[in-house]
């Protein structure tokens, strides 16, 4: 059963004849008589009752008409219904999109996050906090549309480069690096280290440089919150290594906060989407909102 068929036959009942119908549907007479014949004979039933006494051939819908018809303006308007909410989405008067971001990292969205929803408000955006690991198991299950996560990047994926920034040295103030201009990672062999959440990818990196060292990090705890992490060194618990773009938030005065060489551990971001993809219209409007509010984009 065709949409245009109903179609034809309702504008038929609506304007009690054939020619009137064509008119209105800007298609031939015929045209209009063959898909209404068609559908009668699909259905197997007379759908309307031909005046024939009448010049012009006046109709009117039969009891099995009468009930197509009332069928029908339903399917026509649950159509016209879905081609709304389809005009509104391309429109992104409406819709939503899934983001992963790191919270190690959250912060350099906030002016676009803002940005997007003042352009578009209809837009839900949906937030998956967590690691670079998780984010990109996520992406790839499809759960995500695009995700933060620690650069490079697989090469089946596409990205846009967000930030790049060094890790530093912070240690309590009393600590006996706060002579040095710069710190050796090998000089921080035997420290306890507070590190992030297992979900980050950035503990990987870390582990590594340490390895080929020769040492690895002794743990005394883990989170995912930067803020709790200088707090515990602070306290005394620990070193930390945090990218330098943090450091510059804290108080020299409650710390010794030193550039980490030999090697230097970068901490880079991206924002990175499934590049076989379809790619919605508000993952392309992010896309823009994100390279219009990162500089380093």
């Amino acid at each position: 059963m065709e949409i245009r068929a109903l179609r034809c036959f309702v504008e038929v009942v609506r304007r009690q004849s054939f020619t009137a119908a064509a008119e209105a549907l800007f298609v031939t007479q015929p045209t209009v008589s063959k898909m209404i014949r068609n559908l009668e004979d699909e259905l197997g039933m007379a759908l309307l009752n031909r005046d024939i006494g009448h010049r012009k051939r006046r109709v009117a819908p039969t009891e099995a008409g009468r009930r197509v018809l009332a069928r029908a303006q339903e399917i026509l308007a649950s159509q016209r219904a879905l081609e709304d909410d389809l005009q509104a989405l391309g429109d992104l008067r409406h819709g939503e999109l899934t983001v992963g971001i790191p919270p190690l990292g959250a912060t350099q969205f906030t002016a676009a996050l803002s940005s997007f929803h003042q352009q578009w408000p209809g837009v839900e955006l949906k937030l998956l906090e967590s690691g670079s690991r998780e984010l990109e198991k996520a992406l790839r299950a499809e759960e995500l549309e695009c995700a933060v996560m620690l650069a490079p990047v697989a090469p089946d994926l596409d990205s846009i480069s967000i930030c790049d920034y060094p890790l530093c040295l912070v240690a309590p103030t009393n600590s006996p690096w706060a002579a040095r201009q710069t710190v050796p990672l090998a000089d921080l062999a035997g420290e306890p280290f507070l590190l992030y959440g297992e979900s980050f990818k950035l503990n990987e990196v870390i582990h590594r440089a340490c390895a080929r060292l020769g040492f690895t990090p002794e743990i005394a705890c883990r989170s995912s919150q930067w803020e709790f992490i200088a707090a515990m060194v602070e306290y005394g618990m620990g070193i930390a290594l945090l990218p330098e773009q943090y450091c510059r938030r804290l108080d020299a005065a409650h710390f010794t906060i030193r550039p980490l060489v030999k090697p230097e551990i970068r901490w880079s971001l991206a924002l990175a989407w499934r590049r076989e993809a379809h790619r919605s219209r508000a993952l392309d409007a992010w896309l823009d909102t994100v390279r219009q509010h990162l500089p380093e984009s």
